[in-house]
């Protein structure tokens, strides 16, 4: 099948995608029964592209389902069935001196096209976040993923069919690099492109598609322990920032240190270092854990460990010595992502929240909260680091636009 025919059937889906709020939600409670049925058949796909991957690859932990995760995405599309439909809502209305009645109403974007790398749970989120707000979906997942991708999709296709709903509500375009190409191109076909994945893929996206964009950035994440930090509350942050799941993008890739609590760096340290993870540290911060930090986890940082996402058990640590540096250095090195303060004095929340210019600023809790399903999004389509249209996590809301709609009576404009 050629690429612009896949187009053509999308385009033909978004004309006729007319379900009731009611069966929209019955399919996504059929598709979230069917994937946890089809648990054994997903993992054994899966498992043929696992085998293809390095297991030190910082993909290689996004790429892979297990039961209990495929457990947590068939939850998250009960809970998206459960959330409001976002449709139809009047935005606005007036009534003008003429007569005319105008109203603001929310519709579908349309045509959502998503390029993305080796996260086959990203194909189920997009499905139910689209197939929730009347939007199609074209999905370019990366080879990586392609045996994990044809099997979701033939698990919702499966579904769809049950309901007599066109299987072209998503569509998997080919493995091959000139599907996301051809996807870039397809000005009238497709409403707007949302990439997922690394900041070359994001960039390539953003340099060569002629479809509108929303940008869905890398997150380099700091989070900023003060001078005025509880140092329980400080250490049990920064470790569940960084380990709990070192291969996302909400993962805490440097620490900042106020100079006046180096003193308390080898115990904040401690169960990163239990934790087996790396640290290239400035000159300060690696004096104060010299002797208290295994040896061969612990190096002097260099330059290019500021603004590096590492996707893996590494993290940098930066001394500053007061709250502005702190801020300097997020602004110069923060992808605008995700940022935290660790602090108990309410005028240094308050500048911190005030002045970090991100999608998601913390105080005083890890940024692995970054999430859809956690902000009660149900699940996410990415998150936009970005300013126009949409920012932070997206959900529902963030894949609908608006159109005027006007009433009159015979009126004519002098």
């Amino acid at each position: 099948m050629s690429y612009t025919q896949y187009f053509e059937n999308a385009q033909a889906a978004a004309r006729n995608l007319h379900i009731l709020p009611d069966a929209i939600n019955l399919v996504l409670i059929d598709v979230a029964a069917e994937t946890v049925a089809q648990t054994g058949f997903l993992l054994e796909e899966n498992k043929k592209d696992l085998d293809r991957m390095d297991i030190t690859n910082p993909n290689y932990d996004r790429l892979m389902l297990t039961a209990a995760r495929i457990k947590d995405i068939a939850r998250d599309m009960i809970n998206v069935s459960r959330l409001e439909n976002p449709l139809g809502h009047i935005l606005s209305e007036k009534t003008m001196p003429n007569g005319l009645h105008i109203s603001k109403i929310s519709v579908p974007l349309g045509v959502v096209g998503v390029i993305y790398e080796a996260r086959p749970n990203v194909t189920f989120d997009v499905f139910a976040l689209c197939f929730k707000t009347g939007n199609i979906c074209i999905l370019k997942g990366g080879s990586d993923a392609d045996y994990s991708n044809k099997a979701i999709i033939s698990v919702i296709h499966k579904v769809l069919k049950q309901h007599h709903i066109d299987v072209n509500t998503v569509i998997l375009l080919p493995k091959e690099r000139e599907a996301a190409e051809a996807l870039m191109q397809a000005v009238g076909y497709i409403d707007v492109i949302i990439p997922r994945g690394s900041q070359g893929l994001i960039n390539s996206v953003r340099n060569n598609s002629k479809v509108p964009v929303i940008e869905t950035g890398a997150g380099i994440v700091h989070t900023y322990f003060d001078a005025f930090a509880d140092l329980k509350k400080g250490t049990n942050i920064i470790f569940n920032s960084k380990t709990r799941r070192v291969s996302v993008c909400n993962a805490l890739d440097c620490a900042i240190i106020h100079s006046a609590r180096l003193e308390d760096l080898p115990e904040i340290a401690k169960p990163l270092g239990d934790a087996g993870v790396e640290i290239f540290a400035d000159e300060r911060a690696y004096t104060a854990l010299q002797g208290h930090y295994p040896t061969a986890l612990l190096h002097k940082a260099s330059p290019k460990h500021f603004g590096t996402e590492f996707l893996s058990m590494k993290m940098a640590i930066k001394t500053v010595d007061t709250l502005q540096q702190a801020l300097d250095h997020i602004a110069t090195y923060g992808s605008k992502h995700s940022e935290a303060i660790v602090t108990e004095n309410t005028k240094n929340m308050e500048t911190f929240l005030n002045r970090v210019d991100a999608a998601a600023v913390y105080v005083n809790t890890s940024t692995a909260f970054t999430d859809g399903a956690q902000f009660g999004l149900g699940a996410e389509i990415g998150i936009s680091t970005q300013k126009l249209h949409a920012r932070g996590p997206m959900g529902l809301q963030e894949l609908t636009s608006y159109k005027w709609l006007v009433r009159g009576d015979g009126q004519v404009r002098p």
